[in-house]
């Protein structure tokens, strides 16, 4: 019997390099699943996404271990193939939103399980003017605070670390005026901080995307923030943003909807961050959504798994 082939993409630097500790352990895991292994450690910005993009055909998995950025750069590279495999992923950075929303497990080990032994589901993959992004683009004040943020202090004070280094900020916040056309719709006004994603968390934070949230409806979380006159105001829209209530406090200074597709036209060149990662500064965006565009491989028992991907599960997961 043919055995079936894996690419393993690594990024031998993310999360202080622990992946070296149990890259054996982890290869074994796909050996044992019945799988011919090659692996490879990135060498540069890029070069999962140029691998993935020129070398996936070959293989019947790619599994990448990483942080987000890592993960970007895999399905990046898969989108840009016209033939795509499944991706598994085994988290290693400091952040991991989409592993997290995925349910796929902390620990190395287990992931790399549900990678050769999960079921694959079918996700959402955002465009964004010819690139791609996984779970989130966003402009503006805070794209990266969550980033600067300490996991540790996040996980002691909660959103409060948020709101102590937005407040440090808020003298030279810079406010973009932004005209956002979605569906049959138009806002025109001056933001701080614009988000569109696909995801339960963004920068370490739970609930900050929206309620509601499944990654395979074809639609977008969308959050626009307007420029607050003072320290107060700043106070409320981040105390709205990382609320962990199910309904949150309302606030005029903030636009919150779902969206399949949406048009930014702005007066000025904008940086945005795609994935938490730098994605150019632009005029005009136009950001779709590619509904189940990539399989990613989880858990056969999760709970966001429609009925017909639990029946086709072709393995337990121990």
């Amino acid at each position: 019997m043919k055995k079936k082939k894996l690419l393993f993409v690594l990024n031998p630097f993310s999360g202080k390099g622990q992946i070296k500790n149990k890259l054996l352990d982890i290869v074994d895991i796909f050996v044992k699943g019945g799988y011919q292994v090659t692996v490879h450690t990135t060498q540069c910005p890029q070069d999962a996404m140029k691998l993935v993009e020129e070398k996936a055909g070959k293989y019947d998995m790619v599994v990448c271990s990483g942080g987000d950025g890592t993960l970007d750069e895999t399905v990046t590279g898969m989108m840009r193939r016209e033939k795509r495999i499944p991706i598994g992923y085994i988290p290693a950075g400091s952040t991991n939103d989409f592993a997290g929303s995925l349910k796929i497990p902390k620990r190395m080990e287990k992931a790399a399980e549900v990678a050769v032994k999960g079921v694959p589901f079918s996700c959402d993959i955002g465009s964004f003017n010819g690139d791609y992004f996984v779970y989130i683009a966003a402009f503006g004040a805070f794209t990266d605070v969550s980033y600067a943020t300490s996991q540790e202090l996040k996980n002691r004070i909660g959103h409060a670390a948020y709101i102590l280094e937005g407040l440090k900020r808020l003298p030279s916040l810079q406010s973009y005026h932004m005209r956002v056309e979605y569906e049959d719709r138009v806002i025109e006004d001056d933001f701080i901080y614009g988000m569109v994603s696909n995801s339960t968390s963004a920068g370490g934070f739970k609930n900050i995307t929206g309620k509601d949230v499944k990654l395979d409806d074809g639609m977008f979380e969308v959050t626009l923030i307007r420029m607050p006159k003072n320290p107060l105001e700043l106070n409320a829209i981040i105390g709205s943003l990382t609320s962990k209530k199910e309904n949150k406090e309302n606030t005029d200074l903030i636009y919150s909807f779902k969206s399949d597709k949406l048009k930014f036209i702005s007066e000025i060149e904008i940086p945005w961050t795609l994935d938490g990662e730098y994605g150019g500064s632009h005029r005009e965006v136009e950001v779709q959504n590619e509904q189940g565009a990539v399989q990613i491989m989880v858990k056969a028992d999760a709970k966001f798994l429609p009925q017909s991907a639990k029946e086709e599960s072709i393995g337990q997961i121990v």
